[in-house]
């Protein structure tokens, strides 16, 4: 048996000790005092008046708590089977004073102790909650491999990874939210008007803890990406250019060391086996109308990996602990949309009730889920009006568009062919009629757990620039993953080598590839060729918004135009191994009268009148004039 084998050995056993331990633990006598309280402070003038904290601290279950506070009225006390935790429902009146509520804390022995609970007043002139739409252009950065601009936090001590080693692709290696802030006006430059970061919570895991993607802590930025309240100011710096954020959630697990899993509230805060079970990843079977039930509890109540415990959303407490931790962070830090993590996983009725929840607190935030699922209607049925979800409304605008991904890579890859090459792409936009609005979908080439576009492609830089084009000029939300403007590549066999530094972002470095003296010719030429469109597209609204219409392609050519009122925006792609002779008379329908293009890269004239000549695996971004 290797190291990694026991090890997960080990941590399967880790869960159902520590829950023995833990609800078994004598309640102790003397030096009662409440640890935490979550929500760490709450608004006054909130849409929903009604708030539940989650009171943790020794033997608390023993106190009777007592709040008299003009405005607020703790209606319910729940005690639940482990007595450190308490959960006080309190409905705050609209016209409460902000201030500190004091929580009277009285035992049966007389003895009393309190904990003050602050109520703040709301920043009615704040940036917050903006949503993201069709007119955004997404770029995505792992925090801990985008830059380093504080190397003092680096590593934290009593943190339980100690080690820092760029070296390693497992090992953190420094990136943090004082790096990103510093590049923000290189990315304002390059085009992008919304930063999607991998979850920056804390994640004091002992292995990998820089993904982010097995908390620890729920309001808390991990310290080695910086604290709180650079978080705030990094939506700020945002803001104040333009820009927004994204935050990445994962409902569905947390981190093993979680330290409501080092001591859990009831043996149903978790998703327990009697021995450990992973999830199937067999996402068919939720709305499979033949499936068995044990499949699909396996499917969601099956725990991602070893290390990320299954929380349980049928349990109420957790429900209301997810769900408010998410309006903190909007209305504390201006957070204005969501990604939601591995949304298939969860239970998609407290997924509906979430989707809910947030959108009566705030109309215009967006968020878009993560469906990493085959088919476009395993895909289209996780979204808001879905045509072919007859169970319930997701309240999910959008999702991560998987299809159009598999698609593109198809069409500049593939042999054409009636249903291979761009005929695949050509299909599945075809099938938007399954969505209520496909314009909400995020579409992408690579991310975080996907092999960068560049190695997809071949490092042929036609194909590449070709699926660049096609990202900046489809419908949807276009993401970019961080890199993509300098070519990054590599296989994600494993992850780690998709997550590699982007040169420059350390004191250390001795290439800047931020820089244009610091990029190879190749570099450069990709890095316009981005900036171009991201920039056109930010400035030019048929690209946004604007209608859509595709021909069926021909001989391995693809044609499609953006168009609204004012413009209409001409793209071909050629993905055959030759050049192409296309007779643009075909087009007349939107052509219409018009005689001449402009390039939109290059700024040249064409000449509509005579047959268009592509090269072989390229694109053209044509603006009628």
């Amino acid at each position: 048996m290797n190291v990694l084998l026991r090890m997960n050995v080990f941590f399967r056993w880790i869960p159902a000790c520590l829950l023995a331990l833990s609800l078994g633990m004598p309640a102790g006598a003397s030096g009662q005092s409440v640890a935490r309280v979550e929500p760490l402070h709450w608004w006054v003038g909130m849409h929903n008046p009604e708030l539940q904290l989650l009171v943790y601290g020794e033997n608390i279950a023993a106190y009777e708590p007592e709040i008299v506070f003009p405005g607020v009225q703790l209606t319910q006390v729940h005690r639940v089977e482990n007595p450190n935790y308490l959960f006080l429902d309190l409905h705050i009146a609209p016209s409460t004073t902000p201030g500190n509520v004091p929580i009277v804390f009285n035992g049966s022995d007389g003895r009393t102790f309190s904990w003050e609970y602050e109520l703040k007043a709301r920043e009615a002139d704040r940036t917050k909650a903006q949503g993201v739409r069709s007119d955004d252009v997404i770029y995505l950065i792992m925090p801990d491999r985008f830059a380093n601009g504080d190397t003092s936090n680096d590593i934290v001590p009593g943190m339980r990874e100690t080690a820092l080693n760029r070296d390693s692709m497992y090992y953190r290696h420094g990136g943090d939210l004082q790096g990103i802030i510093n590049k923000l006006d290189y990315l304002h430059d390059l085009g992008v008007t919304a930063l999607w970061l991998n979850p920056v919570l804390t994640n004091d895991m002992e292995q990998a803890s820089y993904h982010g993607y097995a908390a620890t802590e729920n309001y808390q930025v991990d310290p080695r990406f910086g604290d709180n309240e650079l978080y705030r100011k990094l939506a700020d710096e945002l803001h104040r250019r333009g820009m927004k954020l994204i935050k990445d959630l994962v409902h569905n697990h947390v981190g093993l060391r979680h330290w409501t899993v080092l001591d859990p509230p009831a043996p149903d805060w978790l998703n327990q086996w009697p021995t450990y079970t992973n999830t199937t990843y067999k996402d068919q079977v939720i709305f499979d109308p033949y499936a068995a039930e044990a499949d699909r509890k396996r499917m969601t109540d099956g725990w991602f990996v070893p290390t990320m415990p299954d929380m349980n959303h049928r349990n109420p407490y957790v429900r209301k602990y997810i769900t408010q931790s998410h309006i903190w962070w909007v209305e504390y830090a201006g957070v204005d949309g969501f990604r939601l993590d591995t949304y298939p996983y969860n239970d998609l009725d407290f997924m509906a009730d979430w989707g809910r929840l947030i959108k009566a607190e705030y109309p215009e935030l967006t968020f878009f889920g993560e469906t990493w699922v085959h088919g476009v209607p395993n895909q289209a049925v996780y979204t808001q009006g879905s045509t072919i979800n007859q169970r319930f409304d997701t309240h999910m605008p959008g999702v991560t568009d998987f299809q159009t991904h598999f698609a593109i890579i198809e069409a500049l890859n593939g042999s054409f062919g009636w249903t291979d090459g761009v005929n695949r792409l050509y299909s599945v936009l075809a099938n938007d009629f399954v969505y209520e609005d496909a314009y909400r979908n995020v579409v992408f080439l690579d991310n975080h757990d996907k092999s960068r576009f560049f190695s997809e492609v071949g490092e042929n830089v036609d194909k590449y620039k070709s699926g660049l084009a096609w990202l900046m000029t489809t419908r949807g939300i276009p993401q970019l993953y961080y890199g993509a403007e300098i070519a990054m590549k590599n296989f994600a066999n494993p992850d780690g080598m998709v997550r590699e530094d982007f040169p420059g972002g350390w004191p250390t470095d001795t290439v800047d590839k931020f820089t244009e003296a610091g990029r190879s010719v190749l570099e450069n030429d990709i890095f316009q060729y981005i900036r171009t469109l991201a920039n056109y597209r930010k400035s030019n609204p048929v690209l946004q918004t604007g209608r859509m219409m595709q021909y069926v392609p021909e001989d391995a050519v693809y044609v499609y135009f953006r168009y609204n009122d004012e413009k209409t925006v001409m793209v071909v792609m050629n993905t055959g191994e030759d050049e192409a002779e296309i007779d643009v008379s075909r087009f007349e329908e939107r052509i219409r009268s018009a005689t001449r293009a402009k390039d939109i890269i290059n700024g040249n004239t064409v000449d509509l009148t005579a047959p268009l000549r592509l090269n072989a695996k390229s694109t053209a971004v044509l603006e009628l004039l």
